[in-house]
């Protein structure tokens, strides 16, 4: 707060200006010196430059910034320089790697930021937000031609009833056979190809930028007939759970920390991690522009035939992409360089009472008492 800034007519913020570089091998922006700025555009991202080559007045700044990470030394073996090795071995594209790196959560409470924000429910956000654009956009000169609707069969009916559950019912199990049926419909392989001994590709029953399936799975189990609550790896090929060291802290408050206390999902009887490898997408699309991108679509993919898979079976579905990414890594022992966190999903019994607010206008999952 600037007094000054007030009292000549300003808002009272006084501001500064300020270099950060960004580096997707570190674990935050670092600010950086006019003169460190200059020196990191003078050096390549290749080609190793000499220590002696650097000019004398540029020396200080260069220890700065092999101090902070952002040149690496190859000399530095074990430290900054490893890091960066492992991220150019994973071929990921620059700017996609620092996207990742820089939108990874890590002790967000999204509720609490929501009713801060005030778009907590669609009344305040109007009011804080104003007007929307619209619900869907309108092209050409105002001629259409009409669609006939056609008369709805089962699977409209299956579309219908899909709708986010965030009401579940804990003291209901989730039976075994349909436990297993979910995953063998949604994450199982179904068939594959092998083209060598070291280079198979899986046929699953969504689609995957270049057949390469990188989504692994980990599950948090919590209500289930039959199996153990804990922490599980599913294995797709082999259609088999992979029991994994409980977490420090009770399942319920390690899910609540997995979406960022989204307390309507707490109690999902199972909660999965959609885990991509993103060595094997990047294996094929190497620092390729597009391939982080085909990996959000796939998870997009997963999630809609969960969805389907749930409600077919009479059980309620979510997914969210509000995450914090750094304590499921924690949890499940990930290198987010090679195999990091992009959304969870879940799915269970939906409760007979709706405490939290679920989109169904057509009331096809929930029917008002007075109707």
């Amino acid at each position: 707060m600037d007094l000054m800034s007030i009292l000549s007519g300003g808002d009272g913020l006084a501001r500064s200006m300020q270099w950060f570089a960004l580096a997707p091998h570190l674990a935050g922006e670092v600010a950086v010196t006019d003169a460190e700025c200059r020196l990191l555009g003078q050096l390549g991202t290749e080609q190793w430059v000499g220590f002696d080559d650097i000019p004398a007045e540029d020396r200080d700044a260069l220890r700065r910034l092999i101090d902070v990470g952002l040149v690496v030394s190859a000399d530095d073996i074990d430290g900054h320089h490893a890091d960066d090795e492992r991220l150019r071995a994973a071929r990921w594209h620059p700017l996609s790697a620092t996207f990742h790196a820089f939108t990874r959560w890590s002790g967000i409470d999204s509720v609490s930021e929501m009713k801060l924000a005030g778009t907590d429910n669609a009344a305040t956000m109007r009011e804080r937000l104003g007007e929307p654009p619209p619900a869907s956009s309108q092209c050409g000169d105002g001629q259409r031609l009409p669609l006939p609707r056609i008369a709805p069969n089962e699977f409209d009916d299956l579309l219908a009833r899909r709708a986010t559950c965030r009401n579940f019912d804990p003291s209901r199990q989730v039976p075994f056979d349909v436990f297993a049926q979910l995953l063998q419909r949604v994450f199982a392989a179904q068939a594959e190809v092998r083209v060598a001994h070291d280079t198979v590709f899986l046929k699953k029953n969504v689609p995957s930028g270049g057949s390469l399936h990188p989504m692994e799975c980990y599950l948090i189990v919590q209500h289930v007939e039959g199996v153990a609550p804990g922490l599980y790896h599913y294995q797709a090929q082999e259609h088999a759970l992979e029991p994994l060291a409980a977490p420090a802290t009770p399942l319920r408050e390690l899910v609540m920390d997995a979406v960022a206390r989204q307390h309507w999902f707490a109690d999902a009887h199972v909660v999965v991690l959609m885990s991509p490898r993103f060595d094997r997408t990047f294996w094929k699309y190497r620092q390729h522009a597009k391939g982080y991108r085909v990996i959000a679509l796939e998870a997009g993919h997963i999630s809609q035939t969960l969805y389907l898979a749930a409600t077919e079976a009479g059980l309620g579905a979510f997914i969210t992409s509000a995450i914090n990414e750094v304590e499921l890594e924690q949890a499940f022992g990930l290198d987010p360089i090679r195999q990091g966190a992009i959304a969870v999903c879940g799915f269970g019994w939906r409760a007979a009472t709706m405490e939290t607010a679920e989109l169904d206008p057509a009331e096809r999952v929930w029917v008002r008492a007075d109707a």
